[in-house]
């Protein structure tokens, strides 16, 4: 049966998950220098340096798929197209990684007044949809426009139990935007900052409220009813 952890726990294992995940980082850069190059940590040129090696803008991410030679375009290699494939891979597991820490903050804090187990699964997979996204799209402004018109259609709406449940969203989100452009070391330094500063006001119960712990016990007895 899962036991929520105290403010304490939750701090421990918050700082235990990101030394090591960092420390991870920090070690292979030390290994294996050139195997950063394939990560996404510092910018969306890293997409580039998997195609040809080299820095450099990339127009689009049609771009990954064929190479314009003299005005005529060439199929990748299989080779490059498999570290293309890696270098996704790499960053759709990343965005899941940094979101673990930030469920775990949203489980320990939401424990009191419930929250459903489907949305702390959604917030896992919300950023590989938003990171995939951002890649399609890049700088194609008809994507773009046609991304807005799928979204219209399904009409795609999430009921929020409290505010903070958007706030939550609004950070997978960010990690999922900082992966599809190459900048998941801005989103492990974003995550920390937003698991500690939940962590550290739920601690110090910051802005309780006593008219709230009625609605508390409401939401409670709904969800032990569902």
């Amino acid at each position: 049966m899962y036991q929520n952890p105290s403010p304490q726990q939750l701090f421990i294992r918050l700082v235990a998950y990101f030394g090591v995940l960092i420390g991870s980082v920090v070690v292979l850069a030390f290994v294996e220098p050139d195997a950063l190059r394939w990560l996404p940590l510092g910018g969306s040129d890293a997409i580039e340096m998997v195609q040809s090696g080299d820095r450099g803008d990339l127009a689009d991410f049609e771009s990954l798929l064929n190479h314009s030679d003299a005005g005529t375009e060439t199929l990748m290699t299989a080779e490059e197209r498999g570290l293309v494939a890696l270098f996704l891979g790499v960053s759709l597991l990343l965005t899941m990684l940094i979101m673990v820490p930030i469920t775990w903050t949203y489980k320990a804090t939401r424990y009191e007044t419930g929250y459903r187990k489907t949305f702390v699964r959604a917030l896992i997979v919300l950023p590989v949809c938003a990171t995939t996204i951002v890649l399609l799209i890049q700088d194609s402004l008809s994507l773009a426009f046609g991304l807005a018109a799928l979204v219209a259609a399904v009409r795609f709406r999430v009921a929020l139990q409290d505010p903070i449940d958007g706030i939550y969203i609004f950070a997978a989100i960010c990690v999922g935007l900082a992966a599809g452009i190459g900048y998941l070391g801005v989103a492990t330094v974003m995550a920390i900052f937003f698991c500690f500063a939940n962590a550290v006001m739920w601690y110090l119960d910051y802005g309780r409220n006593p008219l709230d712990d009625a609605k508390d016990a409401k939401n409670r007895a709904k969800l032990e009813q569902s």
